[in-house]
């Protein structure tokens, strides 16, 4: 039970399930949650805006086996199985689009040393089983005539996707509280813990939402809740990382191709790493750097001008189109890079962060078995090597009788506007990970 003097909120009357946080990995547990009947209550001041409105949206686990471990291809190659049926779902539940395309994903090397390195991928790429097909100079630049004709060779995934975070999470918003989701634009302060479990949160306005089970789908501020006993709380850390969205206009990129590409771009230019996502609006999304400068989320002239730079020189017509949106966020990393998915040692609290650069690729699956664990109980098998226990405990324990919980020094729920994206490669790889979803 709450400490006495609390107030219970009011906001939605009982719950099964509070998610916190009501980014793209949050708003599909809920609305996967709702549609078995539990009453879901999720708590977000700006639901949508955080990593999820910063993020490219790439749906690419092929192209980006060459950074992951097999374990997370797995999860992102049977994710990306279930989007055609996630996304025509959620457009029959809501009639609103998604901007989900699967038109594959061209890697391509621009110079001869960057040729090494794509190499190098394609057979760390054919260690996992997959085989994508090779193109010659001169069919790279068929399949994509913007391309530069310097651009040595590419390997063609077909199977890759991509979608719109920000149409996604709209969608993901309506069809969760039309599914009987309650919204709740506060923050949460803390997590209550009471008897040996979670047990309830405290919001912003000091209410408090009980319910028999806590999803945690903060994003990097997964790791700073207040109420939660030490060891308990993901060690999560944000990564900065600064995404350009251009777009066509009607004089510039006349006679030239949506966003001027046809499928996702990734390039190797000159050792450093580069995406152009193209969209059905004429939108092309240009990404992204990586840094570790804990919160900071300035934009600098610096990073923009390093994206810039690699962008034009693997598709020089994007010096046509018009800027219309540059944003600094923060990914979710872990120290292994891998998600942190499924019960936590504290009874009462489930674990949905630190996706780093494939929340919305991961979407679709850790809904599913998020939501289905909720209603039996029973573990997905999937989420063996995503557990929190494969990371060192850090500090004390939870006891066996189940201690209250030591604060801790944050607060969760969704970032601020900008505030977390998906996609940098591991820290410490090369500068080729530079890639942000």
């Amino acid at each position: 039970m709450p400490a006495k003097g609390a107030d219970v909120s009011a906001h939605s009357g009982p719950a099964d399930v509070v998610v916190v946080g009501g980014g793209v990995i949050g708003l599909s547990i809920a609305w996967r949650a709702a549609q078995q009947g539990q009453r879901v209550v999720v708590a977000d001041p700006q639901p949508g805006l955080g990593a999820t409105h910063a993020a490219a949206g790439m749906l690419t686990p092929i192209a980006e086996a060459a950074y992951a471990e097999r374990e997370i291809f797995g999860l992102g190659q049977e994710s990306l199985r279930r989007y055609p049926g996630f996304v025509a779902e959620l457009h029959a539940a809501t009639g609103l689009p998604t901007g989900f395309r699967q038109a594959g994903t061209l890697q391509v090397a621009y110079d001869s040393d960057d040729l090494a390195v794509l190499t190098e991928t394609r057979v760390l790429q054919e260690s996992f089983g997959i085989h994508l097909q090779q193109l010659t100079a001169r069919e790279c630049r068929a399949a994509e005539p913007m391309l530069d004709p310097a651009v040595r060779a590419g390997l063609l995934a077909p199977d890759d996707g991509s979608v719109d975070p920000r149409l996604l999470a709209v969608a993901l918003l309506q069809a969760a509280e039309g599914a009987g989701a309650h919204l709740i634009r506060q923050r949460v302060t803390e997590i209550i813990c009471a008897a040996g479990r979670a047990d309830a949160v405290r919001l912003d306005d000091d209410s408090v939402v009980q319910a028999p089970w806590i999803v945690l789908a903060a994003g990097w501020q997964s790791a700073a809740i207040d109420g939660l006993p030490d060891g308990i709380a993901p060690p999560v850390r944000p990564v900065k990382g600064q995404i350009i969205r251009l777009q066509t206009t009607v004089t510039g990129a006349a006679g030239l191709p949506a966003g001027l590409l046809q499928r996702t771009v990734r390039g190797i230019v000159r050792g450093s790493s580069v995406y152009l996502l193209p969209r059905d609006s004429g939108e092309l999304v240009v990404g992204a750097t990586q840094e570790e400068l804990g919160s900071d989320t300035t934009v600098t002239a610096g990073g923009v001008w390093e994206l810039l730079r690699d962008a034009r020189t693997l598709v020089p017509g994007i010096t046509e189109l018009a800027i219309a949106d540059i944003v600094a966020g923060l990914r979710p990393g872990t120290p292994d890079n891998a998600p942190v998915i499924g019960p936590s040692e504290l009874p009462g609290l489930v674990l949905a962060t630190g996706h780093f650069r494939a929340g919305v690729l991961l979407a679709p699956v850790t809904a599913d078995t998020i939501a289905a664990f909720l209603r039996t109980g029973a573990p997905d098998p999937s989420w063996r090597p995503f557990a929190a226990s494969r990371f060192p405990a850090r500090g004390r324990r939870l006891s066996p009788a189940g201690a209250a919980g030591v604060a801790g020094t944050g607060i969760a729920g969704a970032g601020p506007v900008g505030a977390g994206l998906a996609g940098a490669g591991p820290a410490g790889a090369p500068e080729e990970a530079r890639a942000w979803r």
